[in-house]
């Protein structure tokens, strides 16, 4: 029979999930806003704080996750690291012009020194919640499934980046972005919300058997960066460059989605369109892990990507409420009904005793080479976007639609590499 999933795992999956993904949202979606509604940020300005944190997310996860396996615990690093992500969102309160102002020398410009300010904040934000997330509470998953129960969990799992979008939209309608007391709120909101959850996972969260690694930490730190690993999980790191791709492909435009809906789309209330793409779409993750135990990758991949590429090709060609509505939804299925395959792909493929070690090596393909490459093609797609001037005499850059058809290129590789690779498979199976 089917292992059942505890009800205690799953609640601990759905809130630290959840709140996790309600951190990375503000982060991924709207500190770009933030900086560039309160200190007039670039393109460029965006994309050397995606890249960054990128780099931050992937050195933390390595790091941590080796960590995490040398101590055969799982438990206190989620819950510190959720302790010490919220203290760090906290943080943001202090990043006002009234603050930093008095402490600047004449001539010196107040909004690019909280710009720097902001990405190295961002940085450190991103240590914790990476060693919180990306480390421990994905290692913690892995070793509390199996290959029969993997796909249901990891479509659970997968839903949660959509529901935390629509909780943040909705909480978000509440306050004015143009004002810098709403986001004080909402930086006070999130934190505390992060760090009362790490609490919590004290005292819920079971902490999976598994055994510590005798390996020296060093070895485990570059286990999944040896050649001899990469040999011995050929078709795991096929996966993951494929995972990669994907990512780079949601990166081009990720970034600068918000900002495309409100400037360029002129939709001030995008978040009643968004809502119902949202709920839809989550919904179809739930279903869709499931489908990926019962038919396997290549059928529930295939579809995954089709969804994602129609959702591009309408949100390219269209700018009206209805058709714009459709494109995201589509875009939106596409996104975490693909990030659902590969994930359950992915840890399908781990060696057992090596999640720690390995999720390194993972959060390269989902966030550090995405985050680098994906944001950079975005803002060279957008490097002669035209620009408008603001009510406090800032020139601010209005993204296009080209960021999606950068993106549809970049998911077309992805299916030339899929087709290449089951091509060469079967024929040396003949």
């Amino acid at each position: 029979m089917k292992t059942k999933l505890s009800s205690r795992f799953l609640f601990s999956l759905c809130l630290f999930g959840l709140v996790g993904q309600i951190a990375w949202v503000v982060e991924n979606m709207y500190l770009n806003v933030f900086m560039y509604k309160m200190f007039g940020a670039t393109a460029a300005d965006i994309s050397v704080m995606v890249a960054a944190s990128a780099v931050t997310a992937a050195l933390t996860t390595v790091l941590v996750g080796a960590l995490s396996d040398k101590l055969g615990k799982r438990k206190v690093l989620i819950s510190g690291g959720y302790i010490l992500w919220g203290v760090s969102i906290l943080a943001f309160v202090l990043l006002k012009k009234e603050i930093v102002s008095p402490l600047l020398s004449a001539g010196v410009s107040a909004s690019a020194v909280l710009i720097t300010l902001v990405i190295i904040l961002d940085c450190v934000m991103t240590f914790f919640g990476s060693s919180a997330n990306d480390a421990a509470f994905n290692a913690w998953l892995t070793d509390s499934v199996n290959s029969e129960n993997r796909g249901a969990a990891e479509g659970i799992n997968a839903m949660m980046p959509l529901v935390a979008i629509l909780a943040v939209f909705g909480g978000f309608m509440a306050f004015d972005l143009d004002r810098a007391e709403s986001w004080s709120a909402i930086f006070i909101i999130i934190g505390l919300a992060v760090i009362a959850v790490g609490v919590l996972g004290l005292f819920i969260i079971e902490e999976p058997r598994t055994e510590r690694s005798t390996e020296p930490y060093l070895k485990t730190v570059v286990f999944g960066f040896l050649p001899s690993t990469v040999k011995a999980n050929g078709a795991l790191y096929f996966y993951l460059l494929a995972f990669a791709l994907f990512n780079i492909s949601i990166q081009v435009f990720m970034p600068y989605l918000i900002i495309y809906y409100e400037v360029s789309l002129g939709m001030e209330n995008y978040v009643f369109v968004m809502a119902p793409a949202i709920i839809l779409a989550s919904a179809l993750t739930v279903v869709w892990g499931k489908v990926y135990d019962k038919r396997g990758f290549s059928f529930s991949s295939a579809l995954s990507l089709l969804w994602l590429a129609v959702g591009y090709v309408i949100l390219f060609f269209t700018r009206s409420t209805a058709p714009v509505f459709i494109g995201s939804l589509l875009m939106m299925c596409g996104y975490l009904s693909g990030m659902a395959v590969f994930g359950a792909k992915i840890r399908d493929l781990i060696p057992d005793g090596k999640a720690g070690m390995l999720q390194g090596v993972r959060i390269c393909s989902q966030v550090l080479i995405p985050g680098v490459v994906g944001p950079f093609i975005g803002k060279s797609v957008l490097s002669g976007a035209e620009t408008r001037l603001g009510n406090d005499g800032t020139e601010s850059f209005v993204p296009n639609s080209g960021i999606f058809f950068a993106a549809l290129a970049v998911l077309l590789v992805l299916v030339l590499v899929l087709a290449l690779y089951r091509f060469l498979k079967k024929q040396r199976q003949l």
